[in-house]
């Protein structure tokens, strides 16, 4: 008996390891760990984890060390949530920017489980005059921009940090968390980009003031001009995106029934409808919700397609969300190649 055919992360960089999900072939609400996409800017840490402890200090009122036992003591919480990389879809920015030439696949979805920091924040105690919260990983390497070794580290508003559903996560989809996705504990920022979910975590540190570390103040960062720094931006909130799943960019069908199907998601609120159109966005039409919208995840979706003439099909994708938003014609276009948006286009052809 032949063995079925199984799809495999693609490779857009091998050190560091920077890979994406088929997200063409992922029909679920959850991503195995083998087929979540990779996103690194340094190799991986070296560490030993049966071992494994973090510091809490800065602005708060008991300077605190947990270890991993601890933390899988603590009151535990689970988030269905999306990871998007910032830089998912970059390779459709026009004019072509530099970086990672990402796809469509620098997303993936799951459960993790974990202690809210809220909660975490608690047994220390957090000063008035906190306004953010740093998290170091393990990860470190040489930038480009520097001749020092740098830790990847970024920091959270005091706000989101406090949220009840920002985690220290150790679970993925009821397994411990994968080394290659931030074992043993990562941190988890439902509705931002995925460059916010600090991985490998090794130490929290209340600050307060403005975090200036350059995977903040220099990437990251919103660019509306090719030459200058003016009007930028700091990357937080992930845009309202869908992408076509089925059928796959310049694929060749025959006449009769299709079904077009996708995922839509964002970061403000629920997906409440898509608009499927196969005339290269002339008309209109409202695809179905494969299920009901839940906060932080994305949303399956499908349409029925009848065709019967034999030629060339443009076909768009477009979400709209609670809040009234809806996916752009254009997305905006910034010189890092972050946030793009734009309403999703395939080609097929009918013969």
């Amino acid at each position: 008996m032949q063995k079925s055919q199984k799809p495999y992360l693609i490779t857009r960089n091998v050190d560091p390891e920077n890979q994406e999900t088929p997200i063409h072939f992922i029909h679920k609400d959850f991503v195995r760990e083998n087929l979540f996409y990779r996103r690194n800017h340094f190799s991986y840490p070296n560490f030993v984890s049966s071992f494994y402890w973090f510091h809490v200090d800065g602005s708060v009122h008991y300077h605190r060390t947990f270890s991993l036992q601890e933390i899988q003591a603590l009151p535990s919480k689970t988030v269905k949530t999306v990871l998007e990389c910032a830089g998912n879809k970059r390779g459709f920015f026009k004019p072509k920017v530099f970086g990672e030439q990402w796809q469509k696949g620098a997303i993936s979805q799951g459960i993790w489980k974990g202690v809210s920091l809220r909660t975490l924040l608690g047994y220390t105690g957090v000063m008035e005059t906190a306004r953010e919260v740093v998290f170091e990983g393990y990860d470190f390497g040489i930038r480009t921009d520097s001749n020092e070794l740098t830790y990847f580290s970024r920091s959270l508003p005091i706000e989101k940090a406090l949220h009840t559903d920002t985690l220290i996560a150790y679970e993925y989809n009821g397994k411990p968390i994968p080394f290659k996705h931030g074992f043993p504990l990562r941190l988890i920022v439902p509705e931002w980009y995925a460059m916010a979910s600090v991985k490998w975590i090794k130490k929290i540190t209340v600050i307060d003031h403005e975090f200036k570390g350059p995977f903040q103040a220099v990437d990251y960062v919103y660019y509306p001009k090719k030459d200058s720094d003016e009007g930028k931006l700091p990357v937080t909130t992930m845009k309202i995106n869908s992408t076509i799943q089925q059928p796959m960019d310049r694929q060749i069908l025959n006449t009769g029934v299709h079904i077009i199907a996708g995922i839509a998601w964002t970061g403000r609120g629920l997906i409440t409808k898509i608009e499927v159109s196969v005339d290269g966005g002339m008309t209109w039409s409202l695809a179905d919700l494969v299920q009901s919208p839940e906060k932080y995840a994305w949303v399956r979706w499908e349409y029925k397609w009848e065709v019967l003439e034999k030629g060339e099909y443009t076909i768009l994708s477009r979400a709209l969300e609670l809040e009234g938003d809806e996916q752009p014609k254009e997305a905006v276009w910034n010189r890092k190649g972050y946030g793009y948006n734009a309403i999703d286009t395939i080609k097929v052809k009918i013969e």
